[in-house]
């Protein structure tokens, strides 16, 4: 059995998001907690949050299990809509700014249900 949580158009580039997600992948869900409360970055408290309510969403499904025995199934970070918007610089001219979001989803499973 496995739970799901996602969150979409997060005010942060995919790329930002993506280098912490990916040393998250098949890590127990108590350790990865315990990883992103020491970072500092904005992707790393999002990420703390999700996984927090992936395992509260399992543990709402299946109360028996254990949490030690939760880990980190899928992580998936894409990119969402992209606002633009335009600076002005000298000779009349514009530069552009890409204001970029993300959609974070996270499958979190059972290692005891392989």
């Amino acid at each position: 059995m496995t739970s799901v949580a996602s969150l979409k158009y997060i005010r942060i580039s995919p790329y930002k998001v993506r280098r912490v997600a990916n040393e998250l992948k098949n890590k127990n869900v108590v350790d990865a907690e315990s990883y992103l409360s020491v970072l500092t970055n904005r992707g790393a408290a999002i990420l703390k949050q999700l996984i927090h309510s992936a395992r509260s969403n399992y543990l709402n499904k299946d109360k028996n299990v254990d949490e030690q025995d939760l880990y980190i199934k899928k992580i998936l970070v894409d990119g969402g809509p992209t606002m633009k918007r335009f600076h002005p610089i000298s000779k009349g001219r514009a530069s552009k700014i890409l204001k970029r979001t993300c959609h974070v989803q996270i499958e979190v499973g059972n290692r005891g249900d392989e």
